[in-house]
């Protein structure tokens, strides 16, 4: 880990507001896995993004409006995020969406294939379309048009937006988790 856990008692009158708003906001939506240390710190993506309050707090608010403005039904989410975590082997990022998703209901076999950075052979069509529109876009380069075109069929305009950005968002929480190395906390 490259950046140390803030104490709430060592949070700057900066860092304090976002500290507030942030473990108000991962108690409500991210309760599946741990987001704390024993003495209060967050850790995930959460730790790195209070050492930058007014860029943590722009990426906060994103997750907050890619939550509350969510939907697509939660499996797909959960298989594009998923993809992500693989793609990039951001290792709390699979940790805690693979909590999400066992919470859900969604089978190890499933988890496993995915997080090996595999397609399922059980998807639904919903899921299938999903996952390959996950895939392609963290390869680079532009999302190819049968993809796009099966997307928006299936989805619509908005769910393909929500989705596209979804892959945008956690591209960059699994940036943010590699950049700084961090790790997975211990299970209890």
């Amino acid at each position: 880990m490259r950046l140390p856990p803030i104490a709430p008692a060592d949070l700057s009158p900066e860092q304090k507001p976002l500290y507030d708003d942030m473990r108000r906001g991962i108690s409500g939506s991210f309760s599946a896995f741990r987001t704390e240390a024993p003495d209060g710190a967050l850790i995930g993506p959460w730790n790195a993004w209070l050492h930058e309050p007014a860029i943590g707090r722009a990426i906060w608010d994103l997750t907050l409006a890619m939550t509350a403005q969510a939907s697509l039904p939660d499996p797909v989410r959960q298989i594009v995020i998923l993809a992500v975590g693989a793609r990039f082997n951001a290792a709390y990022e699979l940790y805690a969406h693979i909590a999400v998703a066992e919470k859900e209901g969604m089978a190890p076999e499933r988890l496993a294939t995915i997080t090996a950075d595999l397609k399922p052979v059980d998807f639904t069509p919903e899921e299938s379309i999903a996952f390959d529109l996950a895939y392609a876009l963290v390869r680079g380069g532009t999302l190819p048009e049968p993809v796009y075109a099966l997307a928006l069929k299936t989805f619509g305009q908005h769910g393909l937006n929500e989705m596209i950005y979804l892959v945008g968002l956690y591209a960059m929480v699994s940036t943010t988790l590699n950049g700084f190395n961090i790790p997975v906390p211990e299970r209890d």
